[in-house]
């Protein structure tokens, strides 16, 4: 999938097909014909969101065995900084010729996925990872990351994504300033914004919940070192 023209690009691992070019965030009427004949791979050519809408799609169709490799537009794309994927010519090289492995597929619990950051600015309210309290009160910014590890969250006044480390923070403990990874992330307060992949939801929410689904998708990416 591309980001040429606010569309994507679909192509498979072979060099001599074609990409299918497709809308921004392609639904279900755009990606059911190109995953009908079961390709072994599929290369998501576009930004997080198309990513994030292609994982939808196979989620809802059964098809997580299908690998996935990514090629991101964005030079700053969070889904790529998350899951360690290459810029420029290495990631085109990856995405033909690299391996894929299970990595976590983190869903909300309104059906979509995150591949990259989650964000909720001035949260009001609680959060939890797993068992552990994040926040309870107020903090500028609320960001929440995939990765190997899970789901990671950071509530702070910095804008850096969570290093995946878990540090339960204290009932008591200042409001703002707890991160910790686990399985699941849970947020609630009287009315917040949620920026997923670099999409706000459509209304405020009083609830939300991102974690890691039952099974993994299939992402082509650098070994583990």
């Amino acid at each position: 999938m591309c980001g040429r023209d606010h569309g994507s690009r679909l192509t498979s691992t072979a060099p001599w097909v074609p990409g299918v070019f497709l809308p921004a965030q392609p639904g279900r009427a755009d990606l059911d014909p190109v995953i009908a004949d079961g390709p072994r791979r599929v290369v998501v050519e576009g930004d997080d969101a198309d990513l994030a809408a292609v994982l939808v799609r196979l989620l809802r169709t059964e098809r997580l065995d299908i690998e996935v490799a990514y090629l991101a537009v964005a030079r700053r794309s969070a889904a790529a900084r998350a899951w360690g994927l290459p810029p420029g010519r290495a990631a085109a090289a990856l995405a033909l010729d690299g391996a894929a492995a299970p990595a976590p597929l983190v869903r909300d619990d309104l059906g979509g996925v995150l591949v990259g950051r989650g964000e909720v600015r001035a949260m009001t309210g609680e959060v939890y990872c797993d068992e552990f309290l994040v926040l309870r009160g107020r903090a500028p910014r609320l960001v929440v990351v995939p990765g190997p590890a899970g789901v990671a969250v950071r509530a702070g006044r910095g804008g850096r994504a969570p290093d995946g480390r878990l540090r339960a923070v204290p009932a008591r403990a200042p409001a703002g300033r707890g991160s910790a990874a686990g399985r699941a992330v849970q947020l609630g307060g009287p009315g917040f914004t949620v920026m997923h992949d670099g999409v706000a939801h459509p209304r405020e929410v009083r609830r939300w919940a991102w974690y890691r689904h039952t099974a993994d998708w299939l992402l082509v990416r650098p070994p583990a070192t």
